[in-house]
């Protein structure tokens, strides 16, 4: 399966549910997340992979950089980690 192909489903599934899914991205800053996701009142960053394709270092180190910040990149490979990912922010409480 493509990345595309499950980027497409991801913005399926976050419209679906109410929520909105832009592509992120930042002249000039490399690395970073495919997509920043707004549900619930919340922001997501979101990096979209193939199956069992991993973050490249450039990748990584802007995730650390978020992280430093006090923000969470969540990075998924599959349709169904994004069906995972999306029934675990239903029971989420914020």
């Amino acid at each position: 399966m493509l990345e595309k192909n499950i980027e497409m489903y991801f913005n399926k599934q976050i419209k679906k549910m109410g929520g909105l899914s832009r592509k992120f991205t930042s002249p000039g800053q490399r690395g970073v997340p495919d997509r920043i996701a707004i549900l619930n009142g919340q922001v997501y960053f979101v990096e979209l992979k193939r199956p069992g394709q991993k973050p490249r270092p450039d990748q990584l180190a802007e995730h650390r950089t978020l992280a430093k910040h006090g923000v969470k990149v969540y990075v998924l490979d599959s349709k169904y980690a994004v069906d995972v990912w999306l029934e675990n922010l239903k029971g989420a409480t914020f």
